[in-house]
């Protein structure tokens, strides 16, 4: 049957084949990114679930710490302006940005509560402070989980040929959660 097409025939029929080969490739990889940047977007809002607690735990935190410790105006601020910052955070960069500043505010916040026998003795700072502590590990586990799908995603949109599928419909690289530079930094807690 091969032997009795024209040549015109056979190669407009491979030349279909090749088509239909390149387009279900084209159509597989676009749906296997789709599904991986959704699988990142849903990490994401997992992790924005624990900073909204963390979020809605800190007013406590920070008042019960304000009663024994006035002078420290310049850390609350810090912590209310970084909790303001992480609130209206739209996008998964700022998400990333405002975290780092919210959990170096948190920090020195907690150094300073060190600092005040007193306050550490009472029960409803040690109940704030043991949620915070909890949020604060469910965080962590969830920025985790959210690199790791944040880390094959970017990296699948980066191998070729996928590479060219993803520039063709628009995927980007999205930002890893890394800690804030001020995390290398020990705060320091005096009982004097």
């Amino acid at each position: 049957m091969m032997k009795n097409m024209k040549t015109g025939t056979k190669i407009l029929c491979c030349l279909v084949i090749v088509i239909l080969i390149c387009g279900g490739y084209i159509i597989s990889t676009r749906n296997k990114l789709v599904g991986q940047e959704q699988e990142t977007k849903q990490v994401f809002a997992n992790v924005q679930v624990y900073l909204q607690r963390r979020n809605d735990l800190i007013p406590n935190l920070v008042n019960t710490v304000k009663g024994y410790a006035k002078h420290e105006e310049e850390v609350f601020n810090a912590v209310t302006e970084a909790r303001q910052n992480m609130i209206n955070a739209k996008t998964p960069e700022e998400t990333v940005q405002a975290d780092a500043a919210l959990s170096s505010a948190v920090g020195r916040l907690l150094a300073i509560a060190e600092s005040y026998p007193d306050l550490k003795a009472k029960e409803n700072f040690l109940e704030l402070q043991d949620e915070l502590a909890g949020t604060e590990n469910r965080i962590a586990v969830a920025r985790k989980d959210a690199n790791e799908k944040v880390t094959a995603y970017n990296t699948s949109i980066k191998l070729f040929p996928k590479n060219i599928v993803a520039k063709m419909f628009g995927f980007n690289e999205l930002p890893l959660f890394e800690a804030d530079s001020n995390a290398k930094t020990v705060p320091a807690v005096s009982f004097n």
